[in-house]
């Protein structure tokens, strides 16, 4: 009889990703039937741990043998590994690798339930997932891919950090700079902190696919709250990332759908065409915020441009 998928115990199982075996236990098994991430015989996965700032993030990967390149993933705010079969169907259909982890707090990985002090701590997460990438031989060019909050982990990467050579294409998909509505959030957090740690999260309807809404409510992995001190640690990154200086050579492609409820995606784009030297943006009319999980006919036209850029 097959295991039912039980979040705590996956977390008590899973072994470190230096000690992951290619055979995995039933527990994997469901976490993947559950979330769609089959297993196929002719391409070897790895599921484990890595230790970042005294907590264990869950890393996760997919390759071929001869894959021509990788793709790195980061996920967004409340998200998940899980949520993005879509990317990872994709990427493996292009002969790429894939790797990616569920950030602090997300999914399989420890942490205070969607919180952090100081996004600096996304780039220690993103550093390791650059030597996870390493201690599995992963082939090069290692192309970055982040929705939402995982856009704004790379973006801040690529304006103040050092990129590293083997890298290829970045890809911001709906990108986080400010969120739609900032000022009156920022107000809301700077009267509410003095006396609350968190909120009641208000789930959004930030896809087009009435399906996938309805599958997040249910999802085991969700958090079910707003952290302030998440909600801080994003209004002392914004003016930072705002004031950077320019790139002299990064160009990435930002893909954004126009009818995206959670971003403040005018003044987001206003600000990355500011800080690249040419960056591509594209505009998906009637797409909302998550954009690897809108309707089927959505997915069709980003994953269509995608295949144009990296065919």
């Amino acid at each position: 009889m097959n295991e039912t998928f039980d979040p705590q115990r996956l977390r008590q199982q899973m072994p470190p990703l230096s000690a992951a075996a290619a055979e995995h236990g039933p527990q994997v098994q469901a976490y993947r039937q559950y979330y769609g991430l089959q297993h196929r015989p002719d391409i070897h996965s790895r599921l484990g741990w890595v230790e970042v700032g005294g907590r264990r993030l869950a890393v996760q990967g997919w390759w071929r043998d001869g894959a021509r390149a990788t793709l790195l993933l980061l996920h967004g705010y409340y998200d998940h590994m899980g949520l993005y079969r879509h990317v990872f169907d994709w990427a493996l259909a292009m002969n790429f690798a894939v790797l990616s982890c569920d950030l602090p707090g997300h999914g399989l990985s420890e942490g205070v339930p969607a919180s952090i002090d100081d996004f600096a701590e996304y780039q220690a997460v993103l550093a390791a997932l650059f030597e996870a990438a390493e201690m599995l031989n992963l082939p090069q060019p290692w192309h970055l891919f982040g929705q939402s909050t995982g856009g704004a982990i790379l973006l801040d990467y690529l304006l103040t950090g050092a990129p590293r050579p083997n890298l290829g294409q970045t890809v911001l998909l709906s990108p986080l700079i400010r969120p739609r509505a900032w000022r009156r959030s920022k107000l809301s957090y700077h009267l509410l902190n003095p006396f609350v740690s968190q909120i009641a999260r208000r789930f959004t309807d930030n896809s087009s696919d009435s399906a996938f809404l309805d599958f997040v409510r249910r999802d085991p992995l969700q958090a079910q709250v707003l952290p302030t001190a998440w909600v801080g640690a994003l209004a002392r990154w914004i003016p930072r990332i705002e004031n950077a200086p320019r790139s002299a050579g990064q160009s990435p492609l930002i893909i954004q759908g126009d009818a995206d409820m959670t971003v403040d995606w005018q003044h987001n784009l206003e600000v990355l065409g500011d800080k690249f030297r040419d960056p591509e943006q594209l505009i998906l009319p009637g797409a909302r915020h998550h954009l690897v999980n809108e309707d089927e006919a959505q997915r069709q036209r980003l994953f269509a441009l995608l295949n144009e850029r990296f065919s």
